[in-house]
């Protein structure tokens, strides 16, 4: 079929296109923008439409392959036109977290490695004291020692108040694991 006779037929078919469409989304603008995507999708694929066959046929199963299409896709949306539910699913800047991150690795840096190990076994390893012993070869006092001045400092480097809760920052639990 020539370019020109295609063309033609295409917009042919728009107004019963456009009714087809209106009857399957029952809202005038999405049958327009479901009008135009068929129309794209024919354009683009004019050569796979084989002469002699039924044109009128073959747009309205682009049409209804584009709807059923759509149609999956809404299904999984949420329609929040006031803004409540968006409003209520935002997430904090991460900014912060990445920084006390670096903070937090830039300061473990800063420790003998005695005591970054047994820091990190007995906080970010999650080990008992007995754990962290057995794995450094001392005994459990040694370790509790070396976990009780890591603490202290990390506690002045990073300007914490209450060292006893750096296990439960998940932001310094983070920078520990990842050294």
């Amino acid at each position: 079929m020539a370019q020109k006779d295609f063309k033609s037929g295409l917009i042919s078919a728009i107004p019963s296109l456009r009714a087809f469409a209106i009857s399957l989304t029952g809202k005038p603008d999405r049958a327009d923008d479901l009008v135009q995507e068929t129309m794209m999708k024919a354009w683009a694929g004019q050569n796979s439409f084989k002469e002699g066959t039924n044109l009128k046929a073959w747009l309205y199963t682009i049409l209804r392959n584009e709807f059923y299409t759509v149609y999956r896709k809404r299904k999984r949306e949420v329609e929040d036109a006031d803004g409540k539910i968006a409003e209520n699913v935002g997430t904090l800047p991460e900014q912060h977290g990445v920084l006390d991150l670096a903070d937090m690795q830039v300061a473990l840096q800063k420790f003998p490695d005695e005591q970054r190990e047994a820091l990190l076994l007995v906080t970010a390893s999650d080990l008992s004291y007995d754990e962290a012993a057995a794995v450094c070869g001392v005994a459990a006092g040694t370790i509790k020692s070396r976990v009780n001045r890591a603490r202290t400092r990390l506690g002045e480097i990073l300007q914490i108040d209450d060292v006893s809760k750096l296990n439960e920052n998940p932001v310094i639990i983070a920078a520990m694991s990842s050294n």
